[in-house]
């Protein structure tokens, strides 16, 4: 038998009314931390900096990779045709490790890309973009006290996905050779050092990072650089992660040659991609992985207690832009063929127009960033002797509070990289900053976004 609330519960619900709070309130609030310690020292984001700096100050924003132009027709054609093609099953889940027509047509393109054949639905995992890909692969294959080697300059992600993992993350730098003949460098003049990678190799390691083409110097890797990688990594039974998303965009006729092709390599990498890079779309956050069954089966655990499905409309349309693509495969059609032409073209513009003005860029083989010495404006940005921010980071927000917007990768390396814009071009140029190593080699360097706007100034072409 239920009795009723006596005197004191009435008591106490009145005085809290009259008091508008309890001292019983004031008493539960948590005095225990609340952050899980795998956080700590990751909560900085250099992206949402840069972005809210720029919208203070009303700058395009081109610290993020990502183009302006349109997405192709034949992609938004897709999605027209899969949002009103009369299959309402389209609308709802599906299967949670990837939309069966797109993990079929994803096996077939890259058994032709790999040379062996493939289970879609064991060798193929459809993510919510390469972001949470990678995310997997960090969850998945990395324990606490585990080494993991990144390739500096480095996309930012990694260093942090690998603590949150309870990882240890080992830098390697790629080193620049400036050619001798006073030519300008191309990212192939940044190179590992043999002996100092087989050095970052121990029994704690677990997994090497990849990035070729990287971001963002745009060096694609050689089948000579990438052989010792592959090399290293089965004598030391080490994981590779291979981050490919930029695979498809290669200039001056480089090949980009992927590692799981190598011998010994397949049953120890995962092959990260992204529709959003390949198709010009990155909100619409398709990815996928591409591995052994050995390695996916662990991935598959993340994803299905984590994000578990992938928005079913998207994976549709991008299935058909895959088979398009694969009928196309080789072809002056394809896009594949068509984008890097089209991107070369404001590759090499904004190489002779950084060259005009005083920096000196990197030439890129591949990706849409371009790397330039932008160590003659270092009288321009106030010095603060107070700061210990580093230079690339002063000159990025200088840049947007007085000329345009940008954007300090102080994490693109264990140290930094920039990205910023530079005023009154219609190609708008993203610089991005390298700082690593020896002093006098960390503040000069600047990266290009290459990916934004459609159109030339009169007689660039």
């Amino acid at each position: 038998m239920l009795r009723r609330a006596g005197p004191s519960l009435r008591h106490f619900l009145l005085e809290k009314n009259s008091a508008g709070h309890s001292s019983c309130s004031r008493e539960a609030k948590m005095s225990r931390p609340v952050q899980a310690r795998r956080l700590e020292g990751i909560d900085k984001n250099i992206w949402v900096e840069f972005v809210k700096l720029a919208a203070t100050y009303s700058k395009v924003n081109l610290g993020q990779g990502f183009p302006d132009f349109p997405a192709p027709d034949f992609l938004t054609e897709a999605l027209t045709r899969a949002l009103g093609g009369g299959n309402h099953m389209l609308h709802q889940y599906t299967r949670a490790f990837g939309h069966p027509p797109l993990v079929k047509v994803l096996a077939q393109f890259f058994e032709k890309l790999l040379g062996r054949d493939l289970d879609p639905m064991t060798n193929v995992m459809v993510t919510v973009g390469a972001y949470q890909a990678l995310f997997c692969c960090f969850q998945a294959l990395v324990d606490e006290g585990d080494e993991v080697i990144i390739i500096e300059p480095f996309f930012d992600c990694y260093e942090p996905m690998v603590k949150m993992a309870g990882g240890t993350p080992v830098f390697v730098p790629l080193r620049p050779n400036p050619p001798k003949d006073g030519k300008l460098m191309s990212s192939a003049d940044w190179q590992l050092d043999p002996a100092e990678l087989a050095s970052k190799f121990s029994e704690r390691t677990k997994a090497i990072v990849l990035n070729s083409p990287n971001n963002p110097l745009g060096k694609v890797f050689s089948r000579g650089e990438l052989g010792l990688i592959a090399e290293l990594c089965v004598k030391h039974d080490v994981l590779c992660i291979s981050d490919e998303v930029y695979e498809w965009l290669v200039y001056d006729g480089k090949q980009h040659i992927r590692i799981a092709s190598l011998q010994g390599m397949w049953d120890r990498t995962v092959i990260v991609g992204s529709a959003g890079k390949t198709f010009s779309a990155t909100g619409w956050k398709v990815g996928w992985v591409v591995g052994p069954d050995r390695l996916l089966q662990h991935l598959r655990t993340v994803h299905q207690n984590s994000v578990y499905h992938c928005a079913t409309i998207a994976q549709e349309a991008v299935a058909q832009c895959f088979q398009r693509e694969l009928t196309l495969y080789g072809k002056p059609e394809s896009y594949f063929v068509q984008l890097p032409k089209e991107l070369q073209q404001k590759r090499d513009w904004l190489v002779q127009s950084l060259d005009g003005v005083g920096m000196k860029p990197i030439i890129p083989e591949g990706t849409y960033f371009l790397v330039a010495d932008i160590s003659p404006f270092k009288s321009d940005v106030p010095d603060v002797p107070s700061s210990d921010e580093p230079y690339d980071s002063r000159f990025a927000k200088w840049m947007v509070k007085n000329k345009a917007a940008g954007q300090p990768q102080s994490s693109t390396l264990s140290p930094t990289c920039l990205l910023l814009l530079l005023p009154g071009a219609r190609c708008h140029p993203a610089l991005r900053v390298l700082q690593r190593g020896p002093q006098e080699q960390l503040h000069q360097f600047h990266p290009v976004l290459l990916c934004k706007g459609g159109s030339y100034p009169e007689g660039s072409k």
